[in-house]
């Protein structure tokens, strides 16, 4: 019997145990403690970025990014409609009227040239997703919003490694958001990591990180107490899964390798069954680079995509579809201003993504391949 291939397998590169047992004879087991700077140092200095803070999710990292913005009820946020709830949650939370924008017609990232029509007096902020890793247009983007006075937040979930003109993406826009979660390319089960690229927002974000307090300043011996003094949650890891993640970001370049190689085998292999217009394989701009982080096929309708899922699975093989559209949920649906998003919704529909983890062998690889030409 063949083996079943998952989509996801986490990747442990053996060093994760020996990390957290250093954290946990430190006796410090909370968060901002010593693996908890060493890697928002490893950010810091590996791209430098101005300034990191480790969160328990990106969805964390995009909360702080709306209180940072100072987003209130009646303030309006563009993002694009194909991406996860977790998007659009944190600015929901802060009383934001979401507008969607549609996607691209060459990836399901979003139509950058849709932006300027959707700004109103009213709009606060520009959320782009860099989805599969690749960039957005971020030219486009920051031109727009420097000429509307808007902030713009990069949601960088799946975009770690990956750049944009050579700049790495997360590092572009005001703020900057990672993802950690264990389908990632860098893991630790859960966390995140918000990226301040703005000197403006930098004093206020650590005190929203840590409660509302300036705890931090007072352990640099910057004031002589701290306390409540902003709004702010409980946003930081874990010294257990910043040590975990630790032992990732050691094995960055190892891990980017293969990923790269598993991205590459999927493009040799069906670029020439794809270009008999079967399916549309992965399209990567000539400004961005490729993180490794996904692969996936648009198929020209939902039944198409539906019998090759149901035929992987006859052959044990997990692929899935992704985002259902935003403005399209039972939640949003009634809120929605009756736009079309076309492209939003084919991608809905007609995008499969092939299983894609470090330990992917290449023979499950093949088959994998010869079961989508079969």
């Amino acid at each position: 019997m063949e083996s079943k291939i998952p989509f996801n397998q986490p990747f442990l590169t053996g060093m994760e145990e020996h990390h957290i047992g250093l954290a946990l004879k430190s006796g410090k087991l909370c968060g901002n403690g010593a693996y908890t700077q060493k890697c928002q140092h490893f950010f810091e200095s590996h791209y430098h970025f101005h300034k990191c803070l480790l969160t328990t999710s990106c969805t964390d990292a995009l909360e702080i990014a709306a209180i940072l913005l100072d987003i209130e009820p009646g303030d309006e946020v563009i993002m694009p409609s194909y991406t996860f709830v977790s998007t659009a949650n944190p600015f929901v939370l802060r009383g934001a009227k979401i507008v969607f924008a549609d996607s691209r017609t060459d990836h399901p990232g979003i139509d950058e040239l849709s932006i300027e029509a959707l700004i109103t007096p009213k709009t606060k902020a520009i959320v782009v997703v860099h989805y599969a890793g690749v960039a957005c247009d971020m030219d486009v983007i920051m031109d727009i919003a420097s000429a509307h006075g808007l902030w713009v937040v990069e949601d960088a979930a799946q975009a770690i490694d990956a750049y944009y003109k050579g700049r790495p993406l997360g590092g572009i826009g005001h703020l900057g958001t990672f993802s950690f979660h264990e389908t990632k390319n860098i893991i630790s089960g859960e966390g995140g990591l918000l990226v301040v690229n703005d000197e403006r927002f930098v004093k206020r974000a650590e005190i929203i990180w840590e409660k509302g307090t300036n705890r931090s300043a007072f352990f640099r011996g910057e004031v002589d107490k701290y306390g409540w003094v902003d709004i702010g949650s409980s946003f930081l890891p874990s010294e257990i899964i910043a040590a975990f993640l630790f032992a990732q970001l050691e094995n960055l370049g190892p891990i980017q390798k293969k990923r790269l190689e598993i991205w590459e085998r999927y493009y040799e292999g069906l670029k020439e069954f794809a270009e008999g217009k079967n399916f549309r394989l992965p399209s990567i701009p000539q400004y961005a680079t490729n993180n490794g982080h996904m692969f996936y096929l648009v198929f020209k309708d939902l039944q198409k995509r539906s019998d090759l899922i149901q035929k992987l699975k006859s052959k044990d093989i997990h692929a899935v579809f992704h985002y259902l559209s935003l403005h399209k949920s039972p939640f949003f649906a009634g809120k929605h201003d009756q736009r079309e998003l076309n492209n939003s919704d084919e991608y809905t529909d007609c995008l499969l993504r092939l299983p894609m983890f470090y330990d992917l062998t290449e023979q499950d690889q093949n088959r994998i391949i010869e079961t989508i030409l079969e």
